[in-house]
């Protein structure tokens, strides 16, 4: 069983990791991983070129998850994004499709 105090010596580890890449955005590091912790969404905005994609990456890396990035367009739907079911008419039946997020 993990107490508090080791819960919180490893998110200072993460953090420390990930501050050796990423500079200067420790309260934005802090945040995101609250997001992890509460088994949560986060969405990073900021301006282009500010280290987006970067913090999302180390993340990743850290904590050996997977990263994938996705171009949000105007016209992007949900079902692009984790996929959907189609009709198939030959099957009779419906066959699902992954998105970009899906397919790696």
């Amino acid at each position: 069983m993990t107490t508090v105090e080791q819960a919180g010596a490893q998110a200072e580890r993460v953090l420390t990791e990930i501050e050796r890449v990423v500079v200067g955005k420790r309260e934005a590091l802090e945040l995101v991983l609250l997001g992890f912790l509460a088994d949560g969404h986060v969405l990073i905005e900021d301006f282009p070129g500010l280290a987006k994609t970067l913090i999302a990456r180390s993340f990743a890396q850290v904590l050996d998850m997977k990263f994938a990035r996705i171009q949000f367009t105007p016209d992007l739907m949900p079902s692009d994004v984790t996929g959907s079911s189609i009709f198939n008419q030959r099957a009779g039946d419906f066959e699902f499709r992954p998105g970009c997020r899906s397919a790696r």
